[in-house]
């Protein structure tokens, strides 16, 4: 992939900008663009608006796990059979899928802010819902319904970070938009502590209400983040100008950035951002984009196939190792999703802007497809080594997971792709993901019963395949500035190489 030459610019930090003692000159939306990649002011509100942005990727990631440990108890209230369980387990990513498709193009065709507070309300309702549902059909509709939501968030929330970060240096985009995992871990972690508080203090005749609380708990975070939205969150800046409105993205810089900003209306013409529109979508596989789109879907769907296998079947394989009840299924699972998959996340966050996500992902992955492989070799373990080994290695998937595709799976969806294609990009990256999750959820039940432990040489393929797309396709995101390319001649844009990554 060849190396683009941008424009030779120079723009003032904000820090620059405040010291001598002048605003900000905004003529076009390109100059937003720039001031965002300089970085926000000190005291800004930069930082809580990505904190509020990972509050919706916490509940998309709880209200995924939220089901997985209480799935025995539903099937046996509700005499499910496998595939039954199957179908009610995999309800929420259809509604994803669903939720990406319309959450890719709204996200781009009237704003980040609103789109995400409509999701926020579908939380509520889908959370609520759950809780209280008399049946599987209930149950499976409110999980499509929150399946929805999860679809509509997971676009504006990556819009958000990349759209509220810094090109390049510390805490850049690609760090922003990696830290959607250890997001997503905490919300996992905090799912099986709540499971274990409520697991201890319910009288053990009750025990069958542990399920309907865990869902219903998905509301709480939900409703905080609606009351405090007025106060923080806003449109983003760069979106704002693209659509024309150069005034709203300097309230919005001066507000949310701590920059001030004036805006000068330019004689000279501008070229204007692609507009939002559902052909946008074809875009994503033309010539400068298609390599990419390519990679970022492979990424997206073979994480998301092997984790969520592995995730939701987690509570069943620990049991299964330990031959014990569900106390100590609860803790080991905590154990590991703190110990390993959040702590690679971390670490995926930190070594974004410095060793790439094309590297750690190629390493994640590696070690995902090794620890499989160990897995399925020794199956059903029968002596306390192999059990302590293969514990180890369900350890090693998720720390790979953490560190590698979980964080970079979002970081290739989202900034492959400039602000006026973004919400598309990831909406449409999104569908592909979810369609693998829905696949997997549904046919983790079925396979494992039929057979058992040798399922994990099916779950190996994806990381497997994941690699081989990524040796094929060296494409790096991190310290690229993609928003550019709105600007730029379409004929000139071409992309960055991984061995450019520190050039």
């Amino acid at each position: 992939m060849s190396t683009v030459a941008f424009p030779s610019t120079t723009v003032d930090t904000p820090a620059q900008t405040a010291g001598a003692g002048r605003p900000a000159v905004i003529r076009s939306a390109q100059d937003v663009s720039r001031i965002v990649n300089a970085g926000a002011a000190k005291g800004s509100n930069a930082r809580i608006v990505i904190a509020i942005a990972l509050g919706g990727v916490f509940l998309d990631a709880y209200d995924l796990t939220s089901l997985a440990y209480g799935i025995k108890d539903i099937a046996r209230q509700f005499s499910l059979s496998p595939v039954q369980v199957g179908f009610v387990s995999s309800a929420i990513t259809f509604g994803a899928i669903l939720g990406a498709l319309f959450g890719g193009y709204l996200t781009d065709r009237i704003g980040r802010y609103r789109v995400f507070m409509a999701d926020m309300l579908f939380f509520v309702v889908a959370a609520i819902a759950a809780g209280l549902a008399p049946n599987a059909w209930v149950l499976g509709g409110a999980r499509f319904l929150m399946g929805f939501g999860v679809g509509l968030d997971l676009p504006v929330a990556m819009a958000f970070l990349a759209e509220f970060s810094r090109v390049a240096g510390k805490g850049n985009k690609a760090a922003s938009v990696a830290a959607w995992c250890p997001a997503w871990y905490a919300a996992t972690s905090t799912c099986y502590l709540l499971i274990l508080g409520l697991y201890a203090i319910l009288p053990e005749h009750h025990l069958g209400w542990l399920w309907r609380l865990t869902l219903a708990f998905g509301a709480v975070p939900a409703i905080a983040i609606i009351l405090v939205r007025s106060r923080y969150i806003s449109e983003s800046p760069v979106w704002a100008a693209n659509q024309g409105d150069l005034d709203e993205a300097a309230r919005i810089l001066k507000r949310s950035y701590g920059v001030d900003a004036v805006v000068e209306r330019s004689s000279e013409p501008v070229k204007a951002p692609r507009a939002a529109s559902w052909r946008n979508y074809g875009v994503l596989f033309n010539r400068t984009y298609r390599s990419r789109t390519i990679l970022a879907a492979t990424i997206g769907a073979a994480s998301s196939f092997g984790y969520n296998a592995i995730i939701f079947g987690l509570p069943v394989i620990i049991t299964s190792f330990f031959h014990q009840g569900p106390l100590t299924t609860i803790v080991a699972a905590l154990t590991l999703n703190l110990a390993f998959a959040f702590v690679g996340g971390l670490i995926g966050v930190r070594t974004a802007p410095t060793v790439g996500a094309w590297k750690m992902t190629v390493l994640g992955h590696s070690l995902q497809f090794a620890s499989l492989i160990g897995l399925a070799l020794i199956g059903k373990p029968g002596s306390g080594v192999l059990v302590v080994l293969a514990i180890l290695l369900l350890g090693g998937y998720l720390f790979g997971q953490g560190f590698g595709p979980g964080s970079h799976s979002m970081t290739y969806a989202s900034l492959s792709y400039p602000t006026s294609i973004r919400g598309i990009g990831v909406g449409f990256n999104q569908t592909l993901v979810r369609s693998a999750s829905t696949v997997s959820l549904f046919l983790f039940p079925v396979l494992s019963a039929a057979l058992g432990t040798k399922v994990f040489w099916v779950i190996a393929v994806a990381p497997l395949t994941s690699l081989l797309v990524l040796l094929a396709i060296r494409w790096e995101p991190s310290g690229y500035d993609i928003d550019a390319e709105d600007y730029l001649d379409p004929l000139a844009v071409g992309g960055r190489s991984v061995n450019a990554v520190n050039a």
